[in-house]
């Protein structure tokens, strides 16, 4: 992943594996310090993905 690109709709959902996060394709997209840090960002991006997509659709 470049330094310029963000996530995609389509990277979603994002799954801690260990200390890495990933798209639920595998792809690598950062990591953290510790396996429950990976956990909690993976959470906390798949619910603000989620909240962006139902205020999409509330739109």
């Amino acid at each position: 992943m470049s330094k310029d690109s963000g996530l995609k709709p389509d990277d979603f959902p994002i799954e801690a594996d260990k200390n890495e996060l990933k798209t639920h394709k595998g792809e690598p997209v950062a990591s953290a310090e510790s396996e429950k840090i990976a956990d909690q960002i993976a959470e906390r991006l798949n619910e603000h993905a989620h909240q962006e997509e139902q205020d999409r659709w509330s739109a």
